[in-house]
């Protein structure tokens, strides 16, 4: 920890206290993870990031793009560079989009507003150009078998966060044990993550990467 501040001299105890704990909240600060002022290029891994399209568009049925009746399943959210250490870069370049790497994201994500929230965010990041980021992210799409449970369900599912773990590696056998996260917002699927290395092969995730799903099981909604 580093040292505290000299808050100067005072006989009140309130003002020595309050003091401390702005020392102490000081201290903390400094030892957050970096995910801002990234380097382009500059970064040990990917996360591959599925979305549950029907949990997403409980909440954004404005988004039409994604909502307006497409069922959609697992859809793809993002590939964010990340770091072994923990936490990621982002916002790295200010290059806007080119028409036509534009057109090429809106046929990989599932609406307009997330390619370009997708490239500025975190392709930014990545020291390629936003064609071949975009490319790269349609293989890392690839690398991973949805499983079949999960193709086009007509009825709700209630699993918990270990049984989504299982179908994913029953269809992905090659996953490393710590290579896979699931994601779920007020008890239902929201996304699986997967990590990747730079050369898209599926590796032991980085710090900080986890779970966040209750213990029981989650909804899953359909995509109809």
């Amino acid at each position: 920890m580093p040292p505290l501040h000299r808050c100067g001299s005072t006989r009140s105890l309130v003002l020595a206290l309050l003091c401390l704990a702005s020392s102490l909240a000081l201290a903390r600060n400094q030892h957050q993870p970096a995910a801002q002022d990234g380097v382009p290029g500059q970064f040990d891994y990917y996360l591959l990031s599925l979305s549950w399209s029907p949990t997403y568009c409980l909440t954004h049925p404005y988004d039409r793009a994604q909502c307006a009746g497409k069922g959609y399943g697992f859809v793809l959210h993002g590939l964010w560079p990340q770091y072994d250490s923990g936490g990621y870069p982002r916002d790295c370049a200010d290059s806007p989009l080119a028409a036509d790497a534009e057109a090429l994201g809106e046929t990989l994500y599932p609406s307009p507003n997330l390619v370009q929230h997708e490239w500025a965010e975190h392709g930014s990041c990545s020291g390629m150009d936003a064609m071949s980021y975009f490319r790269t992210a349609d293989r890392a799409t690839a690398v991973v078998r949805i499983p079949e449970v999960f193709e086009a369900p007509p009825t709700m599912l209630l699993m918990s966060s270990g049984q989504i773990t299982s179908a994913f590696r029953t269809a992905n056998p090659t996953l490393p044990e710590d290579s896979l996260t699931v994601i779920c917002s007020r008890g239902e699927l929201s996304e699986v993550r997967i990590c990747l290395s730079r050369a898209l092969v599926v590796r032991s995730c980085g710090r900080g990467v986890r779970s966040s799903c209750p213990a029981g099981p989650v909804q899953i909604r359909s995509t109809r």
